[in-house]
């Protein structure tokens, strides 16, 4: 047995890396930059954990994920390792405690949000630790994070590129579950990765299952059916802090005890709420996306979204933390078209928010590529092509049809939509832009037709690109010149509703 597989074996009791893992790990110890995308329940914090114990010294983590960060803690304690995380949510009594830690000279894992590299005692402690010869590498998890191309873009990340130079010839390993090219792109400059080593691993997950439906007005039925259908924990992702009381309170009166999570909470209300669902047999918990990343339980059998999620990118994150322990799972999302529109809205007062750290170009930018991912998960939500395939095609993967999901397990009918899509093009031929909300009453109005189909129409023929829809939320629809062609000329639309 090499000496990788002995250090593998006498740290985490396992006989082989997954795959991706090795190479990271030799990257790193040879003192080269890395760029590691491996997918969610790939094992990437081993990349960085395991190269800390083998060299007896310090590896600095940065993550945004305080859940992440103290859970991996957590584990790596009752291991015996020595890992400390540093965080705001941390109260007095808790940052004496931490501090005390640091001082340990056997301590191998140090977690960091991003903001406290700023903070000048941490600078001195990582240079001592560096001038000792201490520091083995710095790790940026949730590294699309410093992309505004990434879907969850944090400016606080763009300092990170400071690194480089605080640490000269200290190796950066930069992971992340997804990374487009793009992103990837955006991380190694970001980042002054220097030649970095890049492994990129597929992010297809062959025992996720994937199932998307309207939700219904009384959606409770269909959450407790999953629930009680699924295996292991069940993971309930809602929009905002409010629903997560809301969903507790409706599955306690269907005798379903469940566990809330999110931000908003103290510190001992989350830690409580994490040990709860680590511990119980079948837990199912309502979060917000605050909760889940990294979090070290494999049998999650279900995960489900009550609310259309913002991108393919992140839902693919999100989705990913089912079924890690390689047993099929399931993955279901019950979303609404309302939804779209107040996530657009939200996304444009987000981006607006950050104008003082982004310039206004980029605001710009970042405003359209947000709607644009918004849109692409609504075609994923709504279109007839295997879910998992598209999901693919999303971050650059290209992939057959997976064979497991609710569009390859049906036999949709497909039937010419051009006559409908005439209809609603002509409807737009003024050109001064029509609220999609305000044309499917209209459209409805004049034809008897229902406005759910009228709205559906409106949402293919956009991604048809035969209509323009503005980026800003309110989505207001123009006529463009491809759709005045096909007004011209008709041609077939083959869609199955």
């Amino acid at each position: 047995m090499d000496s990788l597989l002995s250090a593998l074996r006498q740290h985490y009791g396992w006989s082989s890396f997954r795959p991706g893992q090795r190479p990271v790990v030799e990257a790193i110890l040879a003192g080269k930059d890395s760029l590691a995308v491996l997918a969610t329940g790939g094992g990437k914090s081993l990349c960085y954990q395991l190269p800390a114990l083998i060299r007896e010294g310090l590896v600095v983590v940065i993550s945004p994920l305080i859940a992440l960060m103290e859970d991996q803690v957590l584990q790596l304690r009752k291991r015996g390792i020595a890992a400390v995380s540093i965080h705001a949510g941390l109260d007095e009594k808790r940052r004496i405690e931490a501090s005390s830690k640091m001082k340990d000279k056997n301590l191998r894992l140090l977690y960091l949000s991003p903001e406290r590299l700023g903070n000048e005692v941490m600078r001195d402690f990582l240079s001592n630790a560096f001038e000792g010869r201490k520091l083995v590498a710095i790790a940026v998890d949730e590294a699309h994070c410093i992309s505004s191309w990434g879907h969850d873009f944090r400016p606080i990340y763009r300092r990170l590129g400071e690194i480089r130079s605080l640490f000269p010839g200290v190796p950066v390993v930069a992971l992340t579950a997804t990374a487009p090219p793009r992103v990837r792109a955006d991380i190694i400059r970001l980042l002054n990765l220097k030649s970095p080593f890049v492994k990129v691993c597929s992010a297809r997950r062959s025992n996720l299952s994937y199932c998307m439906r309207r939700r219904s007005k009384e959606p409770l039925q269909d959450v407790v059916k999953a629930i009680k259908s699924s295996r292991g924990a069940s993971l309930i992702y809602v929009r905002k802090r409010s629903d997560v009381e809301k969903w507790k309170n409706l599955l306690l009166e269907a005798d379903i005890e469940a566990i809330p999570y999110h931000a908003g909470m103290n510190h001992v209300a989350r830690q409580k709420a994490m040990g709860a669902f680590l511990e119980q047999s079948k837990p199912v918990l309502v979060a917000t996306i605050a909760f889940g990343m990294g979090v070290d339980r494999g049998d999650v059998g279900l995960v489900l979204h009550l609310n259309l999620p913002a991108s393919p990118e992140g839902y693919l994150q999100e989705s990913g933390r089912a079924g890690r322990d390689g047993l099929p799972a399931n993955c279901l999302v019950l979303f609404s078209p309302g939804d779209r529109k107040r996530l657009g809205l939200a996304i444009k007062s987000s981006a607006l928010s950050s104008s003082s750290r982004l310039g206004n170009s980029e605001d710009e930018y970042r405003i359209e590529f947000s709607q644009k991912q918004l849109r692409r998960m609504e075609e994923v939500a709504e279109g007839t092509f295997c879910r998992e395939k598209v999901l693919m095609e999303s971050i650059g993967e290209i992939v057959p049809p997976c064979g497991r999901c609710d569009r390859c397990q049906a036999n949709p009918k497909y039937q010419d939509w051009s006559k409908q899509a005439f209809i609603l093009l002509a409807a737009l031929e003024d050109g001064k832009g029509i609220a999609l909300k305000s044309l499917i009453q209209r459209l409805s109005k004049e034809t008897c037709k229902g406005q759910e189909n009228w709205g559906w129409l409106a949402r293919r023929l956009v991604q048809e690109e035969l209509i323009k829809e503005s980026n800003d939320g309110y989505q207001l629809l123009y006529l463009k010149e491809s759709g005045r062609s096909f007004k011209r000329k008709p041609w077939p639309l083959m869609y199955a509703a």
